[in-house]
């Protein structure tokens, strides 16, 4: 269906849970560079983790917006920083996950937004899976996508799980529904970018932004420590080492559907390149 008259092809720029500070300077210095070299017609950062580990204040909900962010995503940590339920149903740019019990809780499991002649639809969705409890996932992107249909076909969604199989059925279960199933939460970068065989392009896991040498953004000693004797430890973000940029590049064509997916990564072992 021709919303528009006239279609035209779009590339999304999206950068996995920014972590701390350490991710907030990574996306203030990196951003800008990304957008200049790749052009994006659209740029979506996770940053359900930036304020010291656990979620998003409104300072940097805004920093993020000024460094190149057109939308901002969540996760599991969405209410762990409280100050975002004073502003979460003013931020027109910031997604929630979607299945959370709508009618409870504030803010919008999904925006769209306008892209020249055309609209993209932005959806967060956590999992279920070693996950705090949620609505069906499945079922409620069922409801969402038929609705946003009837505005676009380009559709994107991170899905904020942490098993990889989960990720996969969701993302197989909608193969042609949706223009791509881009996961967050684990951290680590996953090498299976694909399009799928109806075009919906996946990564099981995007990434993270934020320090380089910790345990998933945590300082390396009490993450050991906790393995090795058992006992509780405070994990805190490892803003001292050296940091990391992941992300990913999508293009889109006429019907939406996904052309192509390129994983990024800006580290010491791999350098930014103009």
């Amino acid at each position: 269906m021709d919303y528009s008259g006239k279609r035209k092809k779009m590339r999304i720029l999206f950068i996995g849970d920014v972590m701390g500070n350490s991710g907030q300077k990574m996306v203030q210095e990196y951003l800008p560079k990304l957008k200049r070299k790749f052009h994006p017609q659209a740029t979506i950062v996770n940053a359900e983790n930036a304020t010291r580990g656990r979620g998003i204040n409104e300072k940097v909900y805004k920093a993020i917006l000024s460094y190149g962010a057109d939308i901002i995503t969540m996760g599991n940590h969405v209410w762990d920083n409280p100050e975002i339920t004073s502003f979460i149903d003013s931020a027109k740019k910031i997604v929630r996950p979607a299945n959370l019990p709508a009618k409870q809780v504030p803010g919008v499991g999904y925006v769209i937004m306008q892209i020249n002649q055309q609209k993209l639809a932005v959806i967060n969705m956590q999992g279920r899976v070693f996950m705090t409890p949620s609505d069906d996932p499945f079922a409620v992107a069922t409801g969402l996508i038929e609705k946003i249909k009837k505005e676009t076909d380009f559709i994107f969604v991170d899905f904020h799980a942490e098993t990889t199989s989960e990720k996969q059925a969701f993302t197989w279960f909608f193969d042609g529904q949706l223009s791509a199933v881009i996961g967050t939460h684990t951290h680590v970068q996953t090498n299976d970018a694909r399009i799928l065989p109806q075009g919906t392009a996946f990564l099981a896991d995007v990434g993270m932004t934020g320090p380089y040498d910790g345990i998933i953004g945590m300082k390396r000693e009490n993450v050991i420590d906790r393995f090795l004797n058992q006992m509780p430890t405070r994990f805190e973000v490892d803003e001292e080492g050296r940091a990391n940029l992941s992300g990913c590049l999508l293009d889109l064509g006429d019907d939406g559907m996904a052309k192509k997916i390129q994983t990024i990564q800006i580290n010491a072992d791999h350098p930014f390149e103009e």
